[in-house]
C-alpha cells in the first residue's frame, strides 16, 4: 500500500508492527507480500494456535457425552442400566443423550459464523469458550446427584452442543488472517486440531473413569468420582483459552460478513449437493465419533466383564484420531486425483466398510468390528477433506463459466466465487454436522423399533453408495456440460 506525499510522490506505508499483545488491527493486508513478511505472517501464525487450542476444547467438551454415558449406569442412573448387556432402553436413552449436542452444536453452526465479523474474533473466541464452563460444571454437580432424572442430563447434553458451534466460528476467523494461497493450509490445520479433541477426550475420559472406580470401594460412587473427573479435567485449560485469548488474539476491523454471497449461496444447487455429501462424511465422522464407545459396549459386553473395560474404552479414541490424521489426506489426494474421484471412492469404501462391521458382529469378531470401524473412520476423514477441497473448485468453475457468458471482469468474478465458495462451507459445514444427529438417531429408532442396529447399518450403506452416485452424476460425468445442467457438472473438482 502507498501514500502520496506533499511531493505528490508515492511513498511507502509504513510497515506492519507484531504485538504479542492482543488488539484492533486498522489494516490487515494479507495477500501483501511485504505486508505479510514485515510481521502479518507472525500475527496470523498466532491466532491460528490460539484459534486451534480453543476450538480443540470446543471439539473435547461437545463429545464428553459419548464417553460418560457408559458408566453412568453403573454410577447409579437407572434410565442406563444394562447398556452393557444390549438393554434396548438403555442404548436408546444413551443415543439420545449423545445425539442432542449432535444437533445443538449443528444448529449453533450459523450464527457462530457471522459472530466473527460483529464482535471480533479475540472476544468472541473468549466468550464461546468461557460458555464451555456451564456443561462442564453442570455436568460434574448432576452426575453426583443419582436422583437426578434424565430430562436434566438431556439439557446439559444440549449445553454441551456450544463446543460444536465453535468449529464455525474459529473456521470463519481463521479466513480473514491468512491471504489466499495459504488460507487452504490453515483451515486445514485449524479443522484438524478441532477434530483432534474428539479424540482426546475418548483416550481420557475412560481412563480417569477408571482411576475414580479405583479410588473408592463403592461401585456407584466409584464411577461418579470417575465421571466427575473425566469431566472438570477440562476446566482449567478452558480458563487458560479464555485468557490466552482476551490476552493475545486480534480482532480485525475489515472482517465484515458478507450477507449477499450467503444469499446466493442459499439460493444455488451446489450448496445443497455438497451439503448431502458432507453429510456423508462429516455426519459420518462426527455421528460414530459420539456413537462408538457405546456401540462398543453394547454390542461387546463380554470384554467388559473379563475385566478390559479401560482398553475397550481407550480403543474408542483411535476412531475420531485416525479420521482426523486422514482429513488433510484426502485434501492432497483430492489436489492431484480429483475430488470428486476421491469422494467417489472414499464413498464406495464406506459402503464396504459398513458390510465388514455388520461380518464382525455376525462372526462375533472384535478385531474385525475394531478393523473395519477404523477403516470407516479413516474414509470419513479423507471425505472431508476431498468434500471440502471440491467447493472452491465448483464454485469457481461455475461463476467462470457464468462470467465468461456475459462477458464479467475476469478478477471479480474470482472474488465474487471465493465469497460465494466462503458462504457455501458456513452453510455445508452446518448440514454436515446435523448428519451426526441424523445417524445418531438412526441407531436410536432402529434399535428401538426393530431391537437390533443392523437395519440402520444396512440403510447407511445404501445411503453411501448413493452419494457415491451423485457424486459422479453431477461431478465427474464425461457428459456434464449439457444445456439441462450448465452449473452442476464439472469433471475432475
Amino acid at each position: 500500500m502507498t501514500a502520496i506525499a506533499a511531493t505528490g510522490q508515492p511513498t511507502q506505508a509504513p510497515s506492519f508492527e507484531y504485538q504479542k499483545r492482543g488488539r484492533w488491527l486498522t489494516r490487515w493486508e494479507p495477500d501483501n507480500p511485504a505486508f505479510w513478511a514485515s510481521g502479518g505472517e507472525q500475527t496470523a501464525k498466532k491466532n491460528l494456535w490460539f484459534s486451534v487450542f480453543a476450538e480443540n476444547l470446543g471439539f473435547s467438551v461437545w463429545v464428553l457425552w459419548g464417553s460418560i454415558v457408559t458408566a453412568m449406569g453403573a454410577a447409579g442412573f437407572t434410565f442406563l442400566e444394562g447398556l452393557g448387556r444390549g438393554n434396548p432402553t438403555a442404548v436408546a436413552n444413551a443415543l439420545l443423550l449423545t445425539s442432542v449436542p449432535s444437533l445443538v452444536g449443528a444448529t449453533l453452526r450459523v450464527p457462530y459464523t457471522f459472530a466473527i465479523p460483529r464482535f471480533g474474533g479475540r472476544a468472541f473466541t473468549a466468550f464461546s469458550a468461557g460458555l464451555l464452563m456451564f456443561p462442564t460444571l453442570g455436568m460434574a454437580w448432576f452426575v453426583n446427584q443419582p436422583g437426578t432424572p434424565m430430562w436434566v442430563f438431556v439439557l446439559l447434553a444440549a449445553l454441551a452442543g456450544v463446543g460444536g458451534g465453535n468449529f464455525s466460528s474459529s473456521m470463519a476467523n481463521i479466513s480473514f488472517f491468512f491471504p489466499e494461497g495459504k488460507k487452504g493450509a490453515a483451515l486445514g490445520i485449524n479443522a484438524a486440531g478441532g477434530n483432534l479433541g474428539v479424540a482426546q477426550t475418548q483416550l481420557a475420559a475412560p481412563l480417569l473413569i477408571t482411576l475414580g472406580t479405583h479410588l473408592l470401594a463403592d461401585d456407584a460412587a466409584g464411577y461418579r468420582l470417575g465421571i466427575t473427573l473425566a469431566i472438570l479435567i477440562w476446566v482449567p485449560f478452558v480458563l487458560v483459552a479464555v485468557f490466552g485469548a482476551l490476552r493475545y488474539m486480534d480482532s480485525i476491523v475489515s472482517a465484515k460478513a458478507d450477507g449477499k454471497s450467503y444469499k446466493l449461496a442459499l439460493t444455488n444447487a451446489n450448496t445443497w449437493i455438497m451439503s448431502l455429501l458432507y453429510i456423508g462424511t462429516f455426519g459420518s465422522f462426527i455421528g460414530f465419533s459420539f456413537a462408538f464407545p457405546t456401540l462398543i459396549k453394547a454390542n461387546f459386553p463380554d470384554l467388559a466383564q473379563i475385566g478390559w473395560i479401560t482398553v475397550v474404552g481407550n480403543l474408542a479414541f483411535l476412531g475420531a484420531f485416525v479420521g482426523s490424521f486422514s482429513r488433510p489426506v484426502g485434501g492432497w489426494l483430492a489436489d492431484r486425483i480429483g475430488g470428486a474421484r476421491i469422494t467417489v471412492y472414499v464413498f464406495t469404501g464406506m459402503a464396504v466398510a459398513v458390510g465388514l462391521i455388520m461380518a464382525a458382529l455376525s462372526m462375533r469378531s472384535f478385531p474385525l468390528y475394531l478393523t473395519a470401524f477404523l477403516l470407516l473412520f479413516v474414509l470419513t476423514g479423507l471425505g472431508n477433506g476431498s468434500t471440502y477441497r471440491m467447493i472452491p473448485s465448483i464454485f469457481g468453475a461455475t461463476t467462470a463459466k457464468y462470467g465468461a457468458e456475459h462477458g464479467l471482469d475476469a478478477a471479480e468474478t474470482q472474488a465474487t466465487a471465493r465469497r460465494q465458495a466462503g458462504a457455501a462451507i458456513g452453510v455445508i459445514g452446518a448440514v454436515g454436522a446435523f448428519g451426526g444427529f441424523l445417524l445418531q438417531q438412526a441407531l436410536r429408532l432402529s434399535n428401538i423399533t426393530f431391537g437390533s442396529m443392523t437395519p440402520a447399518f444396512w440403510g447407511y450403506a445404501v445411503a453411501f453408495l448413493v452419494m457415491a452416485a451423485v457424486t459422479w452424476w453431477f461431478y465427474l460425468r464425461s457428459t456434464f456440460a449439457t444445456e439441462k445442467m450448465p452449473s452442476l457438472a464439472y469433471a475432475n473438482v
